[in-house]
């Protein structure tokens, strides 16, 4: 999208946990402790990592990538997706374009909103999953990608009053966007924003609007409590901010680079 303008028993925390803390059980050969003073017996050798560990993990990834490549984009798709790529745009995956157009069309979201335009590739999911009269308002500081995306708009023959572009910072437009006046609002911007922008989501949506915000699992990082780079914690951040917050329903869907979903109470 845009130029990197996002219960139960102790669960495992969004930023990581040990085995203890995620409620899975202790393996068979964990070391148990005896009353008296160890011996060389009470030390079982290392435990190596059953073969269906490594089964998984590869079953996980060939999954992951089933799933990107379910649907094939088109040409229009493609050509916003070039255009990225030329600007230094980082577009929505397939998978998580996919996962907004069903969405938007759950919710049958007629306003829509959009932080980080970028060439327009998740706009053009937003907006063939909303009605027909649906208005996208798409916000992003650089004109030069609001131009692609318009390109983009163009070729897909959406009518020029189904969008409106707004050329600027999110902090400085969100907050002039009318209360409770938006079906959904998705969150794809420069990471360091995103804790402030995820705010104004939440009162900008109406009950039983959705939020999104992109780039949850920040390149796989977030789920790695050993990352703590400033934006894996910000985006770590905005999870548990979500996850906390009363007025919002969350899940956190792992297509693409993750997809943060909440829907207003």
């Amino acid at each position: 999208m845009a130029a990197r303008l996002r219960g139960p028993a102790p669960a495992r925390d969004y930023a990581g946990g040990g085995p203890a803390a995620a409620g899975r059980p202790v393996p068979d050969d964990h070391p148990v402790r005896p009353s008296g003073p160890p011996t060389p017996s009470t030390h079982p050798a290392p435990r190596r990592p059953a073969p269906q560990e490594d089964a998984i993990s590869t079953d996980k990834a060939q999954s992951w990538v089933y799933c990107e490549e379910f649907l094939a984009e088109d040409d229009v798709l493609l050509r916003a997706r070039e255009r990225a790529s030329h600007l230094g745009c980082t577009p929505v995956q397939p998978g998580a374009g996919a996962a907004l157009r069903v969405l938007a069309a759950a919710a049958q979201a007629r306003a829509v909103v959009e932080v980080g335009t970028g060439a327009g590739v998740a706009s053009l999911y937003l907006l063939r999953g909303m009605p027909s009269d649906g208005v996208l308002t798409t916000i992003d500081i650089e004109l030069e990608h609001q131009r692609a995306a318009k390109e983009a708009f163009a070729e897909e023959g959406v009518r020029t009053t189904r969008t409106r572009t707004i050329s600027g910072r999110a902090s400085d437009v969100l907050p002039r966007l009318t209360d409770g006046g938006y079906d959904m609002v998705v969150v794809d911007a420069d990471v360091e924003g995103t804790p402030g922008y995820v705010e104004q989501a939440v009162r900008l949506l109406r009950r039983g609007g959705v939020l999104v915000v992109d780039d949850a699992l920040w390149h796989d990082r977030v789920a790695d409590p050993a990352r703590r780079d400033e934006a894996t914690t910000t985006m770590r951040d905005v999870g548990r901010q979500v996850r906390a917050d009363d007025r919002l329903v969350p899940a956190l869907l792992p297509t693409g680079e993750g997809l943060l979903v909440a829907v207003r109470r």
